[in-house]
């Protein structure tokens, strides 16, 4: 089985990992999100991208989610010292070192999929991890700050200011120039099923779907398309969905998500069992819709994670026979 998965950051990387224990000889490709891509101390950073590679490399910090196992801050200390920011972004000694060698590849000339091809070379994720482009997209967040309006990088807005302020508009910049980057689309035509794990549907998975092509190969992929709700009970499970989707006007509620990716898109729905309420509406919507546990309480483990997969694997079946 060919499975594309469209991946953000800590929920994306959690699920993928469950996936690999529920189908284990599947053929996986991710597709990263590379709107959270920001240069800090002169180096590319791939927050998206390394969250992914380190969950299945066994390199994350489990409590956190994001960064490296065993990290210390002795670098960002010295650059606080000499009074060089930002303060508000930590970066590990460890982290430092991937960043290093993938800003010295691209300044030799290699394209960020050619990076982090070679990166994962080390990790062995055990997927074919691609980011969405190799031309630079930036997600930025417009917010009311002091009485007046500013453009702040999202990991600003989520990292520094923590969306205590609302989102009055996200955008990908950079994005209606991107390309997909090579394999993107070849994998999405060649796969067996495409499912949304439960990331954020406006700034990792819809930035995704933000590059030219690759919300139109989806569409016309012929395959099942599945994805598996991040809000449950109308509040994300984790992060700022709710700031964010109520930038591009869309309720935060699991079936509101489903309405926004649409029936041209989706073709199968996983809300958690709190929502089951909110089934029949997706299903007049033209998308089928299952109540299943969508809480991943063992991340280190991923039991719960390969559950949630295998329920999303089922409904792309129900979806392939009907």
């Amino acid at each position: 089985m060919r499975i594309v998965v469209l991946a953000g950051g800590i929920g994306g990387a959690r699920f993928l990992r469950g996936l690999k224990l529920a189908a284990p000889d599947a053929d996986i490709t991710v597709i990263g999100n590379t709107g959270d891509d920001i240069h800090l101390f002169g180096l590319k950073v791939c927050p998206d991208l390394d969250t992914v590679m380190y969950t299945l490399g066994g390199g994350i910090n489990e409590e956190q989610g994001w960064g490296r196992t065993g990290e210390s801050f002795t670098v960002k200390e010295e650059l606080a010292a000499y009074g060089v920011g930002p303060e508000w972004f930590g970066l590990g000694d460890r982290d430092f070192a991937t960043h290093i060698v993938r800003t010295q590849m691209l300044a030799a000339g290699f394209p960020l999929s050619a990076v982090t091809e070679a990166l994962c070379e080390r990790w062995k994720p055990g997927v074919r991890l691609l980011p969405m482009s190799d031309d630079r997209v930036e997600t930025h967040v417009a917010v009311d700050i002091d009485g007046e309006r500013k453009a702040v990088h999202f990991q600003e807005y989520w990292v520094k200011l923590r969306a205590s302020v609302d989102a009055q508009a996200v955008v990908p910049v950079g994005a209606e120039q991107a390309k997909p980057a090579p394999g993107v689309l070849e994998a999405i035509a060649a796969a067996d099923v495409i499912l949304f794990p439960p990331s954020n549907p406006v700034v990792s998975v819809g930035t995704i779907l933000s590059v030219p092509g690759i919300r139109e190969a989806i569409a016309e992929a012929g395959v099942p398309v599945v994805g598996l709700s991040p809000i449950v009970g109308d509040a994300p499970v984790r992060g700022m969905a709710d700031k964010v989707l109520a930038a591009v006007g869309v309720e935060s509620s699991a079936a509101a998500v489903a309405e926004h990716y649409g029936s041209g898109l989706l073709d199968g729905w996983l809300v958690d069992t709190v929502d089951a309420g909110v089934v029949e509406r997706v299903e007049s919507a033209g998308i089928r819709c299952r109540a299943v546990p969508l809480m991943m309480t063992d991340p280190e483990v991923g039991t719960a994670a390969a559950d949630m997969a295998r329920a999303a694997l089922q409904l792309a079946e129900e979806v392939r026979t009907a």
